[in-house]
């Protein structure tokens, strides 16, 4: 069994979360095979760019099915993340419903610009992901999440937005942990299992 997969969507962070991984020691393996998808020990779902195409992608790669079925350690992030969720303002797209809630638009207001891009420290976070209150985290964004039970970690940046997730074997993260240092590194070896 695969140890650890990164789901090759042609994103461009693929490279840099890979290598991210392989500092901590693991070596990751870039898959669009089904049958690893479902059956990999752990998964992560990158994704930059707009939520249509990465679900046409998902879609015409046979991957809906493996991902709804996954049971094992799965982590988005950014835009992955945001597949989690049942729907997309971004063009409207119905995403993986994984995770209950929709992702919205950010909303430009007072300390808020959009896109959100850049460092943001942690308000709020829940024991056991590897960041802290303070912790800084790399960020470049236009919609966000909703806040609910799952969320595991927020920011504050115009109001309060959804930096990480823990729901069950699902991880997602808002901000780019392959950027962000070393809390970014505690955060991949909290899904790991370190």
């Amino acid at each position: 069994m695969t140890k650890l997969a990164i789901l090759d969507l042609g994103y461009g962070n693929m490279d840099s979360i890979r290598l991210a991984f392989a500092r901590l020691g693991a070596e990751a393996v870039l898959t669009a095979d089904p049958g690893v998808v479902e059956q990999a020990e752990r998964l992560v779902l990158p994704g930059v760019g707009a939520a249509g195409f990465a679900m046409q992608r998902l879609t015409d790669g046979g991957l809906i099915a493996p991902l709804k079925r996954r049971a094992r350690p799965t982590l988005g992030i950014c835009l992955g993340m945001q597949l989690m969720f049942d729907h997309s303002e971004e063009g409207d797209t119905a995403c993986l419903g994984l995770v209950a809630g929709k992702v919205r638009a950010l909303k430009p207001a007072p300390g808020r610009p959009v896109p959100h891009m850049g460092w943001t420290s942690i308000a709020r976070a829940e024991p056991g992901i590897g960041l802290g209150i303070g912790d800084y985290v790399y960020f470049a964004h236009s919609f966000a999440c909703d806040d609910g039970p799952m969320t595991a970690a927020t920011v504050t940046n115009g109001g309060e937005v959804t930096a990480a997730l823990r729901h069950g074997h699902l991880w997602g993260a808002q901000f780019h942990p392959e950027r962000s240092s070393a809390a970014g590194a505690r955060f991949l070896a909290a899904f790991l299992g370190r």
